[in-house]
């Protein structure tokens, strides 16, 4: 049992290997300087090619001071997002606090 052809295969593996690298180098240099003449032609600064964001700096907020609270439990709710179930249904005005 012989494994030449496994190995020719290996060699024209490296040999392929070599020769996309060296046509990968030499079309960089090509594409390099394509870019560096489209800059020039619209003027792209390297800064401008930063990722931005789409709304700018995100605001941290605060934490929302509570609403309403369960006279039973004594649990509160800030009256944003879905309603807790001791308010749900409810008049909201008998759960408000107002110290």
């Amino acid at each position: 049992m012989t494994n030449t052809g496994y190995r020719a295969l290996l060699a024209q593996r490296e040999a392929l290997e070599k020769q996309i690298e060296e046509l990968r180098n030499a079309e960089r240099g090509d594409a390099i300087e394509w870019i560096r003449e489209q800059m020039a032609l619209y003027e792209v600064k390297p800064e401008d090619l930063e990722p931005r964001s789409s709304r700018g700096p995100r605001k941290q907020s605060k934490p929302v001071a509570a609403k309403y609270r369960d006279p039973a439990t004594g649990a509160t709710w800030s009256g944003r997002g879905k309603p807790p179930r001791w308010i749900a249904g409810q008049d909201r005005d008998t759960f408000a606090i107002t110290d």
